[in-house]
Parts: structure tokens; sequence; C-alpha cells
């Protein structure tokens, strides 16, 4: 990976061959974006956005070549580098991982209430897209019980899927910045990440008001904040592991375990985290 960082950010050309390439793959975030992210580190935020541009002309060329929408193609460059390339560039202003990621929550909670505001008829706006899923389904004889997919759950899966997509876009390509050859800049570690004791509030606070007048904008904002928590649990399986505390046999199994155990792990690691937010566990474990 380090040699690859290191190709990517050598010259214009290698980073343009990159953006290009990864868009086209499946989750372009977690390829595409990755890349966003350290070339803005690695090389500034004027030259990322050149070489974007660049990207940005090939992919359009090779979409008019092929008779792709021009829409389709830009919504996906837009969608895929925009977010993570604001998010590197806060990093970059910050200093601070932990300040990124705690903004990056905010920014999620308000995308919610933003579409609750916008949108006035939730379920008559995922329709389409539970029909095309079911359509899909039924195509490849596959089987999703699709009425478990409420309008709800579509509104609060979809913030919670491009969270995740962004900032574990960011987290990767701060990663891969941090094994390049040269001298980089310290931003903090993943391990040391807290969403902080306000954000933990905010979600109690929310929990409690959704409790007694039962809104469902409500209920899901404060589920979004607690799922977020999830990130810091794994923050900390990390830190136990540096610490010695916990093998790394251990941290590999969360990873390998999170597709089988998606919903049971992540609520598991969000109730560590959230608990680490208001009692600070890493400190209280290297007291003891």
């Amino acid at each position: 990976m380090q040699a690859l960082a290191a190709w990517l950010v050598a010259r214009p050309q290698n980073a343009v061959l990159g953006l290009a390439v990864t868009l086209l793959l499946p989750a372009p975030q977690l390829t595409s974006g990755v890349i966003m992210v350290l070339l803005v580190l690695g090389q500034g935020t004027k030259l990322a956005v050149i070489e974007a541009f660049v990207a940005a002309a090939i992919l359009l060329a090779v979409a008019l070549l092929f008779g792709v929408t021009i829409a389709s193609i830009v919504t996906l460059m837009v969608g895929t580098w925009v977010p993570v390339m604001l998010l590197a560039v806060m990093l970059l202003g910050s200093r601070s991982l932990t300040l990124t990621m705690q903004v990056s929550v905010i920014i999620a909670a308000l995308a919610l209430l933003g579409f609750y505001i916008v949108v006035a008829d939730p379920v008559a706006f995922w329709q389409p897209y539970l029909t095309m899923m079911a359509e899909l389904v039924e195509q490849n004889n596959l089987q999703l019980n699709t009425e478990l997919l409420s309008a709800e759950v579509m509104t609060v899966s979809a913030v919670l899927a491009f969270w995740m997509l962004y900032t574990v876009g960011l987290l990767v390509g701060y990663a891969l910045y941090k094994r390049l050859p040269q001298e980089t800049g310290e931003f903090g570690r993943f391990r040391d990440l807290s969403f902080g004791r306000v954000i933990a509030f905010i979600m109690a606070l929310t929990s409690l008001l959704a409790f007694a007048v039962d809104v469902a904008w409500l209920q899901n904002l404060a589920f979004v904040l607690f799922v977020i928590f999830w990130m810091q649990g794994l923050a900390i399986v990390h830190w136990l592991h540096v610490e010695g505390q916990l093998p790394l046999v251990a941290v590999i199994a969360v990873y390998a375990l999170l597709p089988f155990l998606q919903v049971l792990l992540m609520t598991a690691l969000a109730v560590f985290g959230y608990i680490d937010a208001w009692f600070d566990l890493r400190r209280r474990i290297r007291k003891a």
C-alpha cells in the first residue's frame, strides 16, 4: 500500500489515472474517494482539484463515446469526490482527525433533518426505489423481505450508509497518507477517536424527546446519533490492541465478523463507544 500511495502522489498523471479508473469500480467512495483524500493531504487542495477536473474531462469523453448519460457520470463524480474532498480539506485546516469526524456527525444529523424538511412525503419519495429493489430481487431469484424496508428504514439507512462510506474513505485515505515515504503532517490517530460528551448528550436528549413525543424524525435522529458511536467503539478496539490488551487476532475477528454479524456487532461497538464518550474508558484502563 505504501508503494501505491507513493505512486499516486508522485506525478499528476498517476493521480488522474487513479481517480478516473477507480471511479468506475464498485463502491467508488471506498476507492476513488480514498484516492481523493490521499491527493488532498499529500499534494494540496489546489493540485487535487486540477487533477479531479482532468479526470472528469476524461470520464465525460469516455461517457460520450460509449453512450453513457452525462448526468449519471457527473452525479457519480460529484457524489464521490466532493464530500471526501471537503472532509480532507477540513482535516488539513483543523489538523484534528477527531474534530473532523465530530463535524461529519453534525453534517449527517443535519442531512437527516434536511431530508424531512425538504421531502414532504418520505413514503412517496422512497417508493420508486423500493419498487426497483423488489424487481431486482425477483429477477435475480434472491430473497429479501421488502416489507421491512419502510420509508423510515430507507431514510436512516441512506444517511448512515453515506456517512460510513465518506468517513471510512477519509480514514483510509489518511492512513495511506501517513504511509508516504516523505514527511507527513500529524492530525491525530484513529485509535484516539472520541465523538465527545456534547454529541453523546445530544443523542441522550434526542432519545428522551423521541420517547416523550413519539415523532418519527426524532426517533430516527436519535438512532443515527447512537449508531455512529460504533466508530468510536472500533477505535477503542484498535487502542486496546496497541496497548497490549487485545491480540491482533481479535481485531481481525472484529473486521471479519462485521459482514455477518453487522447489526449485533455494530450495536455492541456503539454501546462500547457511547459509554466511552461519557466515562473515558481508555484513560481509566491506562490508570488501572
